[in-house]
């Protein structure tokens, strides 16, 4: 047996059993894919998938045990090309970070020119998309670390930790009404066409909890992943923009207000993820620290090892 059929078996299972979208992510093809996975099976004495024909139709008992141990098994070998590179390379490489529009945009400029500074042999890889994509990511091994505030904490094979608390904010035309009254209401935005964030984005579900806890429907003209797509409709005049309090730190356009709306939304979490028992270099922990100073190398290697430290943002 061979790390080559460890991950084909792998993949096969992560593209629910299409080998041939398998072959293409392992840049080889069908018919070896399916001929390594055959080779394995015979062995180790069993069928690893029962199938129809030459198609894969689902994995056998004794199959889920073999990809547990092969999921242990690669992640180990990863793991050592990590300790590898840590002491042959001298704090350099490449640092991959999943993460969401808002946290690449009006989070991580900072801690990325720090660390930059640190690690000047160190290159940094930013992956954005949805947190479920940047959960995947990480799960995946394309970055290293993920960044989010939605569904992190979702997936039993990733350790997330607290790293931040954040709230909404109102974004309004200067001109607008609602910028006269001393404390907005939710039943005051109820009538108001709303632009937001797509619902898998940026706290989106806690804007929905509170509107249905009263029992309102926002009537919501615009959803965007972007907070600054966001704002420019709201400067267009089409509504009312609720956004993160990060995306109006900088300087705002000047035709528009911002609001805090911690009281009518709530608190926010973001929250760093790793894959458990993963190697983790030394940048990559001092990066994590960079994000946040409670995020030091112990609360992290305790996390890791399933310890995971308890602690108030």
């Amino acid at each position: 047996m061979n790390l080559h059929q460890f991950r084909f078996v792998q993949e096969a299972a992560r593209r629910n059993l299409n080998l041939t979208e398998a072959a293409k992510a392992l840049h080889t093809s069908q018919p070896g894919v399916s001929k390594a996975i055959i080779e394995l099976e015979d062995e180790l004495g069993i069928e690893i998938f029962t199938r129809h024909g030459k198609r894969l139709k689902r994995i056998t008992e004794p199959g889920q045990q073999v990809l547990r141990s092969i999921e242990v098994i690669l992640r180990e070998v990863s793991n050592l090309k990590r300790i590898g590179e840590q002491f042959s390379a001298q704090d350099s490489g490449t640092l991959s970070i999943a993460t969401t529009h808002t946290q690449a945009r009006y989070v991580l400029p900072v801690p990325v020119a720090k660390l930059r500074a640190t690690f000047p042999k160190v290159n940094i890889s930013l992956h954005q998309g949805a947190p479920d994509q940047v959960a995947r990511m990480v799960l995946d091994e394309v970055a290293e670390i993920g960044i989010a505030t939605e569904s992190l904490s979702d997936y039993p094979d990733l350790v997330t930790l607290p790293c931040y608390e954040w709230e909404h904010v109102l974004v309004l035309p200067k001109d607008h009404a609602l910028t006269r009254k001393t404390r907005i209401s939710l039943e005051d935005l109820a009538a108001e066409p709303l632009i937001t964030y797509h619902p898998s984005f940026t706290g989106r579900t806690r804007i929905d909890h509170a509107f249905a806890a009263r029992q309102l429907t926002p009537r919501i003209v615009l959803e965007a992943i972007d907070s600054d797509v966001i704002k420019t409709y709201v400067g267009l005049g089409m509504g009312v923009g609720i956004v993160a309090e990060m995306a109006v730190r900088d300087q705002l356009d000047p035709n528009l207000v911002a609001s805090p709306a911690g009281y009518l939304f709530g608190h926010n979490t973001a929250r760093v993820a790793f894959k458990r028992n993963a190697y983790l270099r030394h940048f990559v922990l001092d990066f994590a620290g960079m994000l946040s100073e409670r995020l030091d190398r112990r609360v992290i290697h305790r996390a890791l090892e399933g310890k995971p430290a308890e602690y108030e943002l």
